[in-house]
């Protein structure tokens, strides 16, 4: 009987990880079908996608100005930090709070069409990362009006992106399969990002913690924010942001495969 377990647990990896890599593999699907899911979003609207982008603006101009009276920060100190963040929560904030229907979404497709499982994890990744795409054109207009010119340390924004990349696919995959088994589960993480955006430095600036803002170290969300963050506004992430990030990444990744390995097989009840 052990061996027949350890066979099967080994049968269980071996099609999981052959499914990630068909999927992969299939990259012009999954690219046509992200890129299709925003287009039918705003399908028949004047902007399309650009809503996204003309919406993500009038927030950072609002919440700029008022804000930066609030907190009483310099305006050109304020608004490129107040950009980026918004930004970057913009991508992890959907990820977690879409990703419940990640599974769900795609039950027509699940049910008629035999496709590697991580093809709709690869579709929904690419279509938060081409919306972060769009928004960011706002960025370029708040480097450009206010004079701010990071240098060459914003080349360190790309490995920082893509951590915070492979942290959405890791924690879509398994959120999205929880949710497919436990329907309650969308609504509770929505309301806990909604608390994490305010316990995060998003719309307010770690300093004006004093001397309790060592208490950042332990919110994981703020690091992932922050090594994007900091090399578009010119400065360089510190090493506790780098090992908190690879920390939380593969935390991530062991939480994803060993959904992943365990319960992929029941994604096509569950849904």
């Amino acid at each position: 009987m052990p061996m027949i377990a350890r066979g099967q647990k080994h049968g269980h990896l071996r099609l999981a990880i052959q499914d990630v890599i068909d999927g992969a593999a299939l990259w012009r699907l999954w690219g046509k079908l992200g890129w299709n899911d925003i287009l039918q979003r705003y399908r028949r609207s004047l902007l399309g996608p650009l809503w996204l982008t003309a919406s993500m603006a009038i927030m950072v101009l609002a919440l700029g100005v008022v804000y930066a009276k609030i907190l009483k920060i310099a305006l050109h100190d304020f608004m490129p930090f107040l950009c980026v963040g918004l930004l970057i929560w913009g991508l992890v904030s959907s990820v977690l709070t879409e990703a419940g229907s990640l599974f769900t979404g795609a039950e027509s497709y699940i049910k008629q069409i035999r496709l590697p499982y991580s093809v709709y994890v690869y579709r929904f990744i690419w279509a938060k990362v081409i919306i972060f795409a769009h928004n960011f054109v706002i960025y370029f207009g708040i480097v450009v009006y206010f004079q701010m010119w990071p240098g060459f340390i914003v080349l360190s924004t790309i490995p920082g992106f893509l951590l915070v990349t492979l942290n959405g696919l890791f924690t879509s995959l398994y959120l999205g399969m929880i949710s497919a088994r436990f329907r309650d589960v969308p609504q509770i993480v929505a309301s806990v990002v909604q608390i994490v955006f305010f316990l995060t430095p998003i719309m307010w600036k770690p300093e004006l913690l004093g001397g309790h803002s060592v208490l950042m170290t332990l919110n994981p969300f703020y690091h992932l924010v922050e090594v994007v963050r900091a090399p578009l506004l010119g400065q360089e992430p510190s090493a506790i942001n780098y090992i908190a990030v690879i920390l939380v990444t593969g935390a991530n990744f062991l939480l994803a495969a060993a959904f992943f390995v365990r319960f992929r097989a029941r994604i096509s009840y569950w849904v």
